[in-house]
């Protein structure tokens, strides 16, 4: 259940991981209502005071509960840098969100049914997906804003969870996760690249292009993009 005590880890920092360790485990078996400091205590054989100097109070203890999650999650990545292909590391990537919602539902609650709990692991993770983001904006397969493609690629699979999990067994359809999965590369990205040329000079030019038919800018705003982009083309 728990990764167990490091080498050299501290008293403190062993009992630390003992009670996160029975919080999970309690969330597990009997959901986020099963965590109350009493139950916790008990099972980590410890007093509740113990708890406080720990984790401040119980919104401490559950930050530090979704930060395992988290951890864990991180773990179960396979970070590519230089994939060859940005939209399948993207399909992989949502799957592999996916599949770990399956198989920790209690946890995943925790972590993502609520507003996402803002953890150093999960700022990792978010910092991961927004750089598959770029890999496909800087190809050119980006249909959207990189923040939007970001919020899709979340809702979909945090969706994509949810509901499964709140369905009766006998009525649960891979079906459904591979239609959600395809409809956020359909929302999210394109299948043939905006911009024949990568890299910079090629979205320059491609940009520069399209620049006289667009009428958000004004004259002058529109001329001195177009300065900046004919440098950038050069």
């Amino acid at each position: 259940m728990g990764l167990g005590a490091e080498p050299g880890a501290t008293a403190r920092e062993q009992t630390r991981r003992r009670v996160i360790d029975v919080a999970i485990d309690l969330l597990e078996r009997g959901g986020r209502d099963a965590i109350t400091t009493r139950a916790v205590a008990d099972a980590a054989g410890l007093q509740p005071p113990a708890l406080y100097r720990l984790f401040g109070d119980k919104e401490g203890l559950l930050d530090a509960v979704a930060e395992h999650g988290f951890t864990r999650f991180l773990a179960a990545k396979h970070i590519d840098p230089d994939p060859q292909d940005p939209i399948r590391e993207l399909r992989a990537g949502w799957d592999t969100a996916v599949e770990f919602g399956l198989a920790n539902p209690a946890l995943y609650a925790l972590m993502y049914g609520e507003p996402a709990r803002s953890t150093t692991a999960f700022r990792i993770g978010l910092e991961l997906l927004m750089d598959r983001i770029r890999r496909l904006a800087v190809a050119g397969q980006l249909r959207v804003r990189e923040d939007l493609a970001a919020q899709i690629i979340h809702a979909t699979a945090r969706g994509a969870v949810l509901t499964w999990l709140s369905l009766p067994e006998s009525q649960r359809d891979p079906a459904l996760l591979l239609a959600l999965r395809e409809a956020m590369i359909a929302a999210v990205t394109s299948e043939e690249p905006v911009v024949r040329e990568q890299g910079p000079v090629g979205a320059a030019r491609a940009l520069r292009a399209a620049l006289p038919d667009q009428n958000v800018l004004s004259h002058a705003e529109r001329r001195l993009l177009a300065e900046w982009l004919d440098r950038l083309s050069a």
